[in-house]
C-alpha cells in the first residue's frame, strides 16, 4: 500500500512538472515571485488537472429523494440562509500545487537547455557533498532502496518455499529491507559575482521596470541554484548611480535624467576593490531602454566596457527592454562596437512573454 501511495505520488509530481513546463512562461511573467526565496514555496493554479466532481442530471425513473416539495425547500424542512442567484453552469475549479523557486529554477534550465557557465579563477571555497556509495541493512525510510528491499524479499520467499509463480505476491518483511548509504565529500568550488546593473530613469515606465525586475529575478533564481558560491550586487542608475540592497533593487520606482557610464564606473569601483578577476568569476547584467543622455556619455561608457569591464568577465550581457519614450539607440550602438567580441551578449525584450528567451540567450552562452 505505502509502495502505491509513493508511486501515485511520484506520477502527480511528474504531472504537475509538465503543466509547469507547459505554462513556464506565463509563471515567469508573473510578478507575485518576485522577493521570494529559492526555498520558498509558491502556490501553482493548475486548470487544466480536473478535479473529480459529480455530474447531475434528471433522473426519469424514481428513486430516493422523489417525494413532494417546492424548488428551494430545505431538506430537514427548516429554512435556510444564501446569497446570490441560481445557474445552470458548472463552477471552474481550480488545484493549486505548492513548488519551491528551486524547481521551478531546474525546470526552467532543463526546458531552456541551459549549460553550466565554465569556471574560471583560483577562489576557491569548500563545499560539501553528500554521495551514495552502498547499500545498508538499517536506515531511514526516505533512503528505502526499493528494487534491493524486494530482491532480498523474493530471495527469502523462494528459499523458504512461500513464493507462488503462479501467484507472484512479495511482501517485504523488516529483514527484508535495504538502504541506501552515503559519504559526505568536501569539495572546491569555484565562486561567482553577479553584477545587476538597471536602468531606473524616466524613460523607463513601471512595465519596463517590471520587465527588467522579472528577468533578473530568474537569472538570479537559476544562478543560485546552480552555483552555491555566488555573491550577488544591485545598481540602480539614472543620471547618477548608487548600490543598493536587493529588496530595494526588486521594489524601487525611481525617475529622472540617464547617464549610463555612472553605472558603469561603479561597477568597475566595486570590481576593483572586492573582486580580482584572477580569483573570481564575474558575470555583470545591465538593463535598460537605451536611451542615454548623450552620444559623448555612449563613447565613455564603450571605453569603460573595453579597459575595464569586458577584460575581467567571464560574460556581459545587455537586455534592452521596449519603451514609449527610449530610443533603443544604445544596443545598436554596443552591437557596431563589440559585435564580434563573444564576451558581449545583447538581447532584446520587448514584452513580458519575451522574458524566457531572452534568459535563453544569455545564459545559454555556457561562457
Amino acid at each position: 500500500m505505502i509502495l502505491n501511495i509513493e508511486n501515485d505520488l511520484d506520477r502527480f509530481e511528474e504531472i504537475v512538472k509538465g503543466r509547469v513546463r507547459k505554462d513556464l512562461k506565463r509563471y515567469m511573467s508573473s510578478g507575485e515571485m518576485i522577493g521570494k526565496q529559492g526555498s520558498q514555496k509558491v502556490s501553482i493554479p493548475l486548470p487544466q488537472i480536473g478535479i473529480p466532481r459529480f455530474r447531475y442530471g434528471k433522473n426519469a425513473t424514481g428513486g430516493v429523494g422523489q417525494g413532494g416539495g417546492e424548488q428551494g425547500d430545505a431538506v430537514d424542512g427548516k429554512p435556510g440562509e444564501g446569497q446570490g442567484k441560481a445557474g445552470d453552469q458548472p463552477g471552474d475549479h481550480t488545484l493549486e500545487v505548492e513548488v519551491t523557486l528551486a524547481d521551478l529554477a531546474e525546470i526552467m534550465g532543463d526546458e531552456l537547455a541551459l549549460p553550466r557557465i565554465e569556471p574560471r579563477g583560483d577562489k576557491q571555497i569548500s563545499s560539501k557533498r553528500d554521495k551514495y556509495t552502498g547499500i545498508a541493512n538499517i536506515g531511514p525510510e526516505a533512503l528505502r532502496h526499493n528494487k534491493r528491499t524486494f530482491r532480498e524479499a523474493l530471495k527469502r520467499q523462494i528459499a523458504s518455499g512461500s513464493y507462488v509463480p503462479s501467484r507472484p505476491v512479495i511482501v517485504p518483511i523488516k529483514d527484508d529491507k535495504r538502504f541506501r548509504t552515503w559519504k559526505t565529500k568536501t569539495e572546491p568550488q569555484s565562486a561567482a559575482v553577479i553584477l545587476y546593473m538597471m536602468d531606473v530613469s524616466g524613460s523607463m515606465g513601471n512595465e519596463q521596470k517590471e520587465i527588467v525586475r522579472l528577468q533578473a529575478f530568474w537569472i538570479d533564481t537559476w544562478l543560485r541554484h546552480n552555483y552555491k558560491n555566488v555573491e550577488a550586487r544591485f545598481i540602480i542608475h539614472d543620471a547618477a548611480a548608487k548600490e543598493v540592497p536587493r529588496e530595494v533593487f526588486f521594489r524601487t520606482k525611481e525617475s529622472g535624467g540617464t547617464l549610463i557610464s555612472s553605472a558603469y564606473k561603479l561597477a568597475v569601483k566595486i570590481l576593483e576593490e572586492d573582486y580580482p578577476s584572477a580569483d573570481w568569476n564575474i558575470c555583470p547584467f545591465h538593463f535598460s531602454d537605451g536611451d542615454n543622455w548623450s552620444g559623448n556619455d555612449t563613447t565613455v561608457c564603450m571605453t569603460l566596457l573595453e579597459d575595464h569591464i569586458l577584460p575581467v568577465s567571464n560574460q556581459f550581457s545587455y537586455g534592452q527592454v521596449d519603451s514609449e519614450y527610449g530610443s533603443g539607440q544604445f544596443y545598436k550602438d554596443l552591437n557596431e562596437r563589440f559585435g564580434d567580441d563573444n564576451r558581449l551578449v545583447t538581447s532584446r525584450v520587448p514584452r513580458r512573454d519575451a522574458i524566457m528567451d531572452s534568459i535563453k540567450e544569455f545564459l545559454g552562452q555556457g561562457n
